[in-house]
């Protein structure tokens, strides 16, 4: 059906709204609907025309050989008709004739009445498929909200009726919108990385003097660093650049400018309102695979080039100290630790001078206390191996040390290897750690002399600092504990300042050493790397980026849904959230390097935390979420506005970090996991259901959920079962999540044809499954939503044809509900 609306005060407006009725019926009997945005200038006055086309195998073209007949009304015509309903005519174009008739109704948005059923005969309830009704644009409704719609923009809205097995109608609605964090994520993250970079490039400065050989190495990491901020400043300039819509279109993919911004993502609601019940919504994220495409995958992917690469770097060891990753992960750690800690000493110390000036003493041992945790923790992160071992490290390659070294082995010269390079006899400590974190020299023929190594004796300020640090932390301990005990508190007050200085003093030197400590740490890990590694780092940044895009996208949608549901807020808070990553990537050919830099992202966000914070204003600008923070963790805050914020469990108002927790399933269903299964290797997707199906059954259960456990059970026996194309592992993770209050996300390549069939069976299964969809239905729901929903505007918006990017032959490999009706799908370009 197409609707043209004519107005006296507006020009001429056309609204195309298709339908769906058997292919080649002689009596196609067909119900479809309209509805008219509210910036749409519709009138009392206005008149609606009615066009019906027919179809022709598959296709509706607008010509006048399909056209089979229209009839006119006004929207007075309509509103003062009986129960607001008109029988019309449909007349041929010279008007000469009737060839059928068609009866308009008025259904209001997002109500449905007991009632409503009986407006249609028996015989149309036998005869017609599905109701469906289109909208474009805003509606204002639940979904549309002033929190909703400062970050989720443009929507796309589809609402159907389907018929229950009860004979009853149910009105279903799907929403498609894009997200303002498609690109206000990445740019975050890309000036993140560009900070963090900088800072390394002044840490690495300030490690002072060192040897020529180390120095060296340092102008060459410098030069490397600088090398990449150039890049993401240029990067994020042409982003900055950008205007117009608000997501990634699939065909841009290989744009490498646009290498941080998640493919295509969008978020779908399908909200289901039944008679007597209570309203029920399902999220979705869609999503392409977080991925280098832009970098490609001719050498596989970020797991297969990160493997490969620590073994490249023990073979470079021979120019500097090789760390494992999880030691440089720990510099990282310790790092983050001090950087963090050491402002909250001091803010705490401050407080606690301020306090002593009061006349109680309760509060000055509140202060007194959670100083003394903070620094605890300190002292506890500075009792690292790894700091000592590093500042061992850094001892020995000061110019001093060389020399000294030099000297010995010129006045020992049957000590001396003649096996060593100049550099090497200079560097005989820089080599691998081994299990006690001490560097060692992996010689080639001799072993490593025990005189090269510097010892505590030789460079003890370290464990100066480390026990003058303990002392004063005892001794503000011990200080403290009695101050109950004097009686003039003006005394405490001068007793508690000497104490204070001396900590903070302390605290500063300690904090110093550390942090040029285990910079040394990683200037062994940025020397030991090649260009690859650049490349590699850049890659992971690209993936995370995307990734956490959609994973921030998802948890705010999942936010502003649960703000009224206790029981989803004080979860959120408690245990956290789950976020289950649906992939349909095969294992094979290219599609193995997606999935390998989609594992890596994923599991990166373990990284991430969350914070919900009140917003300055209920400006739209003030309600964006915002990042902070470094490689090794980052805080995701998401605003507020004040009356939702101040309704928040104390716990989430007090800005507690709140978890996530990604895992990712994947099962690809397309031809090239066909030839993947019969004669190639899916051991990479067996490996990833297995560890997080470990994951998933690791995590808390709760006490509403009670079948979340045979769930689980199912899906573990279903992971280690031999059956090609096992997609009811996707279907049964996706129902755990969702009873677990979690944050559905769907991913192929693009997030534009596979995704779609996923999608939209979910949709339906939860429509049968829960909402008691008439199963003689389902597959015409299924095929309806596919033809007219939101998924096929999708697929417009992508790349400007209404087509699946799908061949008959491709289909035939498909699981049987991941395959799209009749001429939906085609040769495109995708």
């Amino acid at each position: 059906v197409f609707v043209q609306t004519f107005s006296e005060l507006v020009s001429r407006l056309q609204h195309d709204v298709s339908f769906l009725f058997p292919s080649g019926s002689r009596d196609p009997m067909f119900l479809t609907g309209v509805s008219f945005p509210p910036d749409w200038p519709v009138y009392s006055e206005t008149l609606i025309k009615l066009s019906v086309y027919g179809e022709n195998n598959g296709h509706h073209w607008l010509t006048s050989a399909n056209f089979l007949g229209s009839s006119s009304f006004s929207v007075t015509d309509l509103l003062k008709s009986k129960d607001q309903q008109l029988s019309l005519s449909l007349r041929t174009a010279d008007d000469s004739a009737t060839v059928g008739t068609v009866v308009v109704s008025r259904m209001k948005m997002g109500e449905i009445e007991d009632g409503e059923v009986d407006h249609f005969t028996t015989d149309m309830h036998q005869k017609c498929t599905l109701v469906y009704e289109s909208s474009h644009g805003s509606v204002n409704d639940k979904d549309n909200g002033p929190i909703m719609n400062a970050v989720f923009k443009n929507a796309v809205c589809k609402v159907y009726r389907f018929q229950t097995v009860d004979s009853k109608w149910m009105l279903v609605r799907e929403q498609m919108a894009e997200c303002t964090l498609s690109f206000s994520i990445p740019k975050q993250l890309i000036a993140l990385y560009i900070q963090e970079d900088t800072c390394r490039i002044q840490e690495l400065k300030d490690l002072g003097e060192l040897s020529p050989h180390w120095d060296n190495l340092r102008k060459d990491v410098i030069s490397r660093y600088d090398q990449i901020i150039k890049e993401y400043q240029d990067t994020l300039a042409e982003l900055e650049k950008l205007t117009g819509p608000l997501f990634k279109p699939s065909c841009s993919k290989g744009q490498k400018y646009l290498e941080f911004i998640p493919i295509n993502l969008h978020t779908q609601r399908m909200r289901v309102m039944c008679p007597r019940k209570t309203d029920s919504f399902y999220d979705v994220v869609t999503v392409g695979a977080p991925a280098a495409h832009s970098q490609g995958f001719k050498n596989g992917g970020l797991q297969k080039l990160l493997s490969k690469y620590e073994s490249e770097k023990k073979s470079t060891a021979y120019q500097c100290i090789y760390y494992p990753p999880e030691q440089t992960a720990k510099a990282r750690e310790i790092l983050c630790v001090v950087s963090q800690l050491q402002p909250h000493i001091s803010a705490l110390a401050d407080q606690l001078l301020q306090t002593a000036q009061q006349s109680s003493s309760q509060p000055l041992r509140d202060v007194l206390k959670s100083l003394e945790e903070k620094t605890e923790q300190f002292v506890h992160a500075l009792k690292d191996e790894l700091v000592k071992s590093a500042l061992l490290a850094l001892h020995a390659a000061r110019p001093g040390y060389v020399s000294k070294c030099q000297s010995s082995a010129q006045s020992s010269p049957a000590r001396a290897d003649p096996h060593l390079s100049t550099a090497e006899k200079q560097h005989s400590v820089c080599n691998n750690v081994d299990g006690s974190q001490t560097p060692r020299r992996e010689s080639r023929e001799s072993p490593v002399h025990s005189d090269s190594i510097p010892h505590h004796k030789e460079y003890d300020e370290e464990e100066w600092a480390s026990a003058s640090l303990h002392g004063n932390h005892a001794s503000l301990g011990v200080g403290m504990h009695n101050i109950g005990f004097f009686p003039d508190i003006r005394y405490v007050s001068i007793f508690q300042l000497i104490l204070v200085e001396i900590l903070l003093k302390c605290v500063a030197e300690v904090a110093e050493r550390a942090r040029r400590s285990v910079s040394f740490v990683l200037l062994q890990e940025a020397a030991c790397s090649t260009a690859q590694g650049l490349q590699l780092q850049q890659r992971r940044d690209a993936v995370f980026s995307q990734a956490l895009a959609a994973l921030a996208c998802g948890f705010a949608m999942r936010l502003y849904a649960g703000l009224e549901d206790k029981g989803f807020l004080r979860q959120l808070h408690a245990v956290g959230l789950v976020a289950q990553f649906e992939s349909l990537l095969s294992t094979y050919s290219e599609e193995i390097g997606m999935l390998e830099d989609m594992e890596v992202g994923i599991s990166d966000l373990h990284r991430v935390t969350f914070r919900i914070t009140e917003a300055a204003s209920e400006e739209a600008v003030s309600l964006q979420p915002t990042v902070s923070g470094r490689r090794d963790h980052y805080t995701v805050e998401v605003p507020l506005p004040h009356h939702a914020f101040q309704a928040l469990p104390e716990e989430l108002r007090e800005g507690k970090p709140l978890r996530v927790l990604p895992v990712l399933f994947n099962v690809g269903i397309n031809e090239q996991q066909t030839i993947a299964e019969r004669f190639g290797d899916i051991s990479l997707q067996e490996r990833i259901n297995q560890k997080n199906f470990e994951i998933l059954e690791g995590l808390p259960c709760f006490q509403t959920q009670t079948d979340i456990k045979e769930l689980l059970d199912t899906l573990g026996q279903n992971v280690v079962t031999k059956k090609r194309k096992n997609v009811e592992i996707l279907w049964l993770a996706g129902m755990i999540c969702r009873r677990m209050n979690g944050i559905r996300l769907t991913s192929c390549k693009s997030a534009k044809d596979r995704t779609s069939m996923s999608v939209t069976l979910e949709q339906c299964s939860l429509l049968r499954d829960e909402h008691q969809l008439n199963k003689d239905y389902f597959v015409r729901a299924l095929d309806c939503m596919r033809r007219e929903g939101c998924r096929i505007e999708n697929v417009q918006k992508n790349i400007k044809c209404r087509k699946y990017a799908f061949n008959m032959l491709q289909l035939m490999a498909f699981p049987k509900y991941y395959r799209p009706p009749e001429g939906t799908y085609g040769k495109v370009d995708s």
